[in-house]
């Protein structure tokens, strides 16, 4: 965003501009200081063997990428490895791809993943105006060029340390911190709003899938029965057993070695690609399988494809493959059920109903890591209904949620704007395209 560009946001623009040099910085305002980031910020290494008892353990996963903030933030607890350690007013950064967004200033000292580094401002930077400027799109995106290693992707100290900051006076820094502070607080406020109207169309189009396969989505005049595990269900619906309906087929283990055999490489789906009712294709990685294998493991259009494990929400995940890809395979981690005696779609809405998620659940092989066996997925209850109700059913259903979907996208995408207008935001603001030192509060302009 050029200084010009900025104005368009209703905020003035600095009166004298400089070239800063970097690209990616482009102009600076006249009188702000570029220099490496090593000058300005030290990067904390002190190292433990396990947590120290009084302070509390944050990993990646504990920081949200958007907003800096913590999630699910656990009481203490044994960290049986090294840990790193910091301090109230360090500024934490995940150096881990694709963690690189993840930033935090800590409001307490405690300890953290060695995947995540702290650093300790010098008197010339505010610690605010730092974590703004790491969150900089062109910090991250920079930072992520330098990324090393093939297995999990890190960016070292070093590199992060010798890119560069502008360092406006203090007291700028304070102001363009200060109106971050406020503006980024207001559109993280819209965002928790829209995501939590993703999470209410999510129960919505549950509810639909559980209304529909018992029997009080479309309009019945049978006398209902209760099924145990199910619930009441109209009394001519039968309900069998999957390994009656379909062939479950377990999928390629990684790591293999072929030791000297013919293999080709083809793409495959991971169970982050398996979503709860729809499949996210827009990173396929790719696998090696042996020469002859490609006809044991493809995927074919109509197949069912269902989470073996992961966290509680993912077991029994699934969508039904259409054939986006071709030829593809799945990842042993995923389940592939070929139906034979009931539609497709019925089968995926029997995995996206409350009593199949109830039943993955408690048919979990382990309390620490959620996972279930193909043959705990043969002994799946599946209702089934004649032939015509089932068409009549999933037509009803596949209206209802389209117009969910409908309501999905437009809400993502207006989750995505405001995204970009936070990222936009930032930068302007701590690359000095816009002038925010005589901003105010709402409130207090008024």
């Amino acid at each position: 965003m050029t200084a010009a560009e900025a104005t368009e946001t209703g905020l003035q623009a600095y009166p004298v501009y400089k070239d800063s040099g970097v690209s990616w910085i482009g102009e600076i305002p006249e009188g702000w200081d570029i220099q490496r980031l090593k000058y300005s910020a030290v990067p904390v290494s002190t190292r433990v063997i396990n947590r120290p008892e009084h302070l509390r353990y944050l990993g990646l996963e504990h920081l949200d990428s958007i907003t800096g903030k913590l999630n699910n933030l656990p009481e203490p607890a044994q960290v049986d490895s090294m840990v790193a350690l910091f301090e109230a007013g360090d500024v934490l950064f995940g150096k881990l791809r694709p963690y690189l967004a993840k930033v935090h200033l800590a409001e307490m000292p405690g300890c953290s993943s060695t995947e995540i580094l702290a650093f300790r401002p010098r008197n010339n930077l505010d610690a605010r105006f730092l974590k703004y400027w790491l969150l900089s799109p062109g910090y991250i995106e920079t930072a992520n060029m330098l990324t090393f290693g093939s297995k999990m992707p890190r960016v070292s100290p070093e590199q992060l340390t010798n890119l560069p900051i502008l360092l406006p006076s203090p007291q700028e820094q304070r102001a363009i911190a200060a109106f971050l502070d406020r503006e980024t607080a207001r559109i993280d406020e819209l965002l928790l709003e829209q995501e939590g109207l993703l999470k209410d169309l999510a129960i919505r189009r549950q509810t639909i899938s559980s209304a529909a396969v018992t029997g009080t989505l479309v309009p019945q005049t049978a006398s209902m029965r209760t099924v145990e595990n199910i619930g009441s269900i109209p009394e001519h619906w039968e309900v069998w057993k999957l390994k009656r309906l379909a062939d479950v087929r377990s999928g390629v283990t990684k790591g293999r070695d072929f030791k000297g055999q013919a293999v080709r490489e083809v793409p495959y789906l991971r169970v982050a690609n398996v979503q709860d009712g729809y499949l996210d294709l827009e990173d396929v990685a790719t696998i090696l399988i042996g020469a002859d294998e490609l006809e044991r493991f493809a995927l074919q259009p109509g197949d069912v494809l269902m989470n073996e494990g992961g966290d509680n929400d993912k077991l029994g995940r699934g969508a039904v493959w259409r054939g986006e890809v071709s030829p593809c395979v799945h990842q042993n981690h995923v389940f592939s059920v070929r139906p034979h005696a009931v539609e497709s779609a019925w089968l995926a809405l029997i995995n996206s109903s409350d009593y199949a998620k109830f039943f993955f659940v408690n048919s979990k092989q382990s309390t620490n890591l959620a996972s279930i066996s193909s043959s705990t997925i043969k002994e799946l209850p599946v209702v089934v209904p004649p032939e015509s109700e089932r068409l009549e059913i999933l037509a009803a259903v596949e209206q209802q949620h389209t117009q969910l979907d409908q309501l999905v996208s437009e809400v993502r995408a207006s989750i995505e704007l405001m995204r970009q207008h936070r990222s936009a935001l930032i930068t302007a603001a701590v690359t000095g395209k816009i002038d925010v030192r005589a901003t105010r509060p709402s409130a207090e302009a008024g």
